[in-house]
């Protein structure tokens, strides 16, 4: 079978389409899954661009959705000819995070071989069902981002309907938050540096929208948005460079989901404004298949659907990754073979 692997020590020049054996059939307690669609995410640009080694020759891609072909003795939650998505963390079935996900050691596409291939066969607890009449692509956008969202809205931040949500950025992950925050009756604002992308935002239901480079103030201009309350739930993808913003934006005993680093890897925090607020600050990195499988029962309920910004084929992986380098792209990007 065909696989996009990763050469060390990295580089979208150092990637290529390799051989692989055929997985074959499935043994106890396991799934064979056609994979036939994945979807990028910053992880992975950073594992495929060679920021984070990865071992050479390493399948690349945390997420992939596609059909059962067979299952293994002991399986009952699958059957031949459903439509499954993947786990970001396989071993980490329900209940809070513990030792084995506190890095990427059993996650596809980095510690383990990932989901850039045609065919997988993997623990059937590596998989949940997909949302029903969505696609592959489609499906393949909730193993990251969507779940990303759903854990710090839902399961961490508790939202409820009146709440105010701020999320930074018009990427895969603060996308899913604004329909998910919309869906369960809450008011959103969403930055960016471009106000197209903000339009597209409001489209969407955004109940304000920032443009972050004509007002560096952001955070308290979407304070001053709430009537100088502050914002319940932030989504803060920026890391280091936004953070102070995002504490300024937050009402006192809200919730700052600390999700991305888009802005480096360290830096200063304002310790005294944060306990101030006597916000919690959560560090989170995606979730359980627990709660995966929630999200999914609710996008059962739900009438929306990802919004993808462009599909490119297997053989366009390298393309797929500069165009995801060049940040002009809108929610999410996938992959479909």
């Amino acid at each position: 079978m065909k696989a996009f692997v990763v050469r060390a020590p990295g580089g979208l020049d150092r990637l290529e389409i390799a051989e692989r054996p055929d997985p074959g059939a499935p043994g106890p307690g396991e799934i064979r899954v056609a994979i036939r669609a994945t979807s990028l995410n910053y992880h992975d640009l950073l594992v495929a661009a060679g920021h984070w080694p990865a071992a050479d020759g390493r399948i690349l891609m945390s997420d992939g959705a596609g059909i059962v072909e067979a299952v293994g003795a002991g399986v009952a939650e699958f059957a031949p000819g459903e439509a499954v998505v993947s786990c970001f963390f396989p071993q980490w079935p329900d209940g809070l995070p513990h030792g084995a996900v506190g890095d990427f050691a059993g996650t596809p596409g980095d510690g383990i071989d990932g989901f850039a291939l045609t065919h997988a066969v993997r623990s059937a607890q590596a998989f949940t069902r997909a949302p029903r009449g969505w696609g592959h692509a489609e499906a393949a956008t909730l193993t990251t981002a969507g779940l990303t969202a759903w854990r710090a809205l839902v399961a961490d931040g508790g939202l409820k309907a009146g709440d105010t949500v701020l999320a930074l950025g018009t990427g895969g992950v603060a996308i899913a938050a604004l329909q998910i925050a919309k869906l369960m009756g809450a008011a959103v604002v969403v930055t960016s540096s471009s106000d197209a992308k903000l339009e597209r935002a409001r489209a969407l239901g955004a109940d304000h929208t920032i443009n972050y480079r004509q007002h560096p103030d952001w955070g308290k201009r979407a304070r001053d948005w709430t009537g100088g309350r502050g914002i319940d739930h932030v989504l803060e993808l920026g890391g280091p460079g936004t953070l102070a913003q995002s504490i300024e934006a937050v009402r006192v005993g809200g919730h700052i989901a600390l999700i991305g680093v888009l802005t480096g890897l360290a830096g200063d925090v304002p310790t005294a404004a944060l306990m101030a607020k006597q916000a919690r600050l959560q560090g989170l990195i995606v979730g359980s298949r627990r709660q995966q499988q929630d999200y999914v029962a609710a996008l059962d309920q739900a009438e929306i659907r990802p919004v993808i910004d462009r599909t490119f084929g297997f053989d366009e992986l390298p393309e797929a990754f500069r165009y995801q380098e060049g940040a002009a792209h809108f929610s999410k990007i996938c992959a479909a073979w």
